[in-house]
């Protein structure tokens, strides 16, 4: 879904036949001002979707920005004006808050994850617990916060999990299968495998033929057995119940990423509102 098909789709949702609210008691030429104000302090995100929403409704809206994507804020902070007809900035306002707030909940939620571990080298991955239709705005706000991004789809990396692995029969099946038809169907794709215990790890190890490993719900001394024996020759990642309390105990093991699922799920959006400007 493109940006535009997203925003038509949205306000489509929310406006449905009408804002007769706005219809009702603002007439049609009527113009005006509102600012975005912070009311907490965190990570800014989703400015540039809110200027292409007002945009959407109406090209010639005047928008200023003072702060930027990835910005840290603070409350009493303003992030942009804009001057537009009353009618465009009545029916962008939720749209726009909705957005903002939860992917600024987002990225400031990466980037207390981020730096957490700023000390060693694993970075921070997300996962495909999204919202559906708004995953590319959910990720892209990890990416504000200083994550970076997993698959985006089922399409862009091949990832054998546990239920592959059991309904194909075990681990080396499933990457053989997995690598034979990768080559007959023409297709450049990674390949990672989740493992549960350390003979998963030497099972993948004898087989070969991935880019990462996955270990799963390991404990942190089992990670960094897993790490040792890996040894470099592959990616490492590091998945399941880990939280900002135990995050520096994984990441002190060398794996090359971790991935918390809870960095969009679990993430509280920013307090933000937008204002009429009394001019």
């Amino acid at each position: 879904m493109t940006q535009t098909e997203f925003i038509a789709a949205a306000l489509k949702e929310d406006v449905g036949t009408g804002d007769y609210s706005t219809l009702a008691s603002i007439p049609a030429d009527a113009r005006g001002m509102a600012v975005l104000k912070i009311k907490e302090d965190g990570i800014i995100a989703g400015i540039e979707l809110a200027k292409a929403i007002f945009h959407f409704l109406e090209p010639e809206a005047t928008f200023t920005t003072y702060k930027k994507d990835g910005d840290r804020v603070s409350n009493g902070d303003v992030a942009f004006e804009v001057a537009a007809s009353v009618h465009t900035i009545l029916k962008a306002e939720r749209l726009s808050l909705n957005c903002m707030q939860r992917m600024s909940g987002i990225a400031t939620l990466t980037s207390q994850y981020v730096d957490a571990i700023k000390e060693y080298k694993t970075k921070i991955l997300d996962t495909r617990k999204t919202t559906p239709l708004f995953r590319a705005y959910e990720k892209q706000a990890v990416a504000i916060g200083g994550g970076m991004n997993h698959r985006m789809g089922l399409y862009d990396m091949v990832m054998l999990k546990d239920n592959h692995i059991d309904f194909c029969g075990g681990i080396e099946k499933a990457i053989q299968k997995t690598n034979d038809y990768l080559v007959a169907n023409n297709l450049d794709l990674q390949i990672e495998v989740e493992t549960r215990t350390i003979e998963d790890v030497k099972a993948v190890l004898a087989c070969g033929g991935v880019h990462r490993i996955m270990l799963d719900n390991y404990s942190p001394d089992q990670l960094q057995e897993a790490v040792n024996l890996i040894a470099g020759k592959y990616e490492t990642e590091a998945s399941g119940g880990i939280k900002l309390e135990n995050i520096v105990d994984y990441a002190r093991t060398g794996v090359d990423f971790i991935s918390v699922g809870a960095i969009i799920h679990h993430a509280v959006s920013m307090d933000l509102s937008l204002k009429a400007k009394i001019i």
